[in-house]
């Protein structure tokens, strides 16, 4: 693969609200336009080259939203889940899904576990989706783990800690794509990260595509990348 593709892309998905607004319809209008968005996107990655797309779809401080749009949020996961499987399956498509799950309900645990299952062994590309997910509760609950694996404080280094992270497999992300204008990280993929390219997109997520993923994918490429001040192809070769 080109270095110029990134192999992982992490996309804060912002701007549905907005969106919906904009068309004069509740949120929901707004979060089920963005389950479109999502599937045009893993397309073009797939038709791209990009092996592996996380979206942050949920986080931990969202539960703090009104109550029915929660709801509704839930509700909208365990159908998307539902209905896409089978298409994501046959395209060889590997889901995984990243955050605190057992915070959420049996059926939306049980509907994720089929998921998860049902992909295991698929390698046409991976999609990370982070569900109740901080990168901060990431970070504490490696270090529970940690300490639950009884790990001496001399042994803790960046390797044990990303050894339990919730997707260990997955690469770091090379390009972290946030839509809507918005300037933050907002707690999203803290240790993975460290060291990837940050794209802010004016594209309200609902109307994010092809194009607009082609136009990052551009942009990625015009840079150069440095790791502790030297560029990429200086640190690849070592």
């Amino acid at each position: 693969m080109s270095s110029q593709i990134p192999r992982h892309i992490g996309i804060i998905m912002d701007g549905n609200g907005r969106w919906a607004r904009r068309h004069g319809r509740p949120a929901s209008f707004g979060h089920r336009a963005g389950v479109r968005a999502i599937k045009r996107v893993l397309q073009a990655c797939e038709d791209l080259g990009v092996h592996a797309l996380s979206i942050y779809a949920f986080s931990t401080e969202n539960w703090t939203r009104p109550r029915a749009e929660v709801r509704a949020l839930m509700r909208l996961f365990h159908e998307t889940m539902q209905r896409e499987i089978d298409e994501m399956h046959r395209r060889g498509v590997r889901i995984v899904v990243s955050g605190r799950r057992e915070e959420l309900s049996p059926r939306m645990r049980e509907r994720i576990e089929d998921a998860m299952a049902r992909t295991a062994n698929n390698r046409n590309g991976i999609l990370n989706v982070c569900l109740n997910y901080g990168g901060r509760a990431e970070i504490v609950d490696a270090a529970r783990n940690l300490i639950r694996d009884g790990v001496p404080a001399d042994e803790v280094d960046e390797a044990a800690i990303s050894a339990r992270t919730y997707q260990p497999d997955l690469p770091d992300p090379d390009l972290i794509i946030r839509t809507a204008g918005e300037h933050r990280v907002s707690n999203f993929l803290l240790w993975q990260g460290a060291y990837a390219e940050m794209l802010v997109s004016d594209t309200l997520w609902p109307d994010f595509g092809e194009d607009d993923l082609k136009a990052a994918l551009a942009e990625y490429a015009s840079r150069v990348r440095r790791f502790g001040g030297r560029p990429e192809k200086e640190v690849m070769a070592g």
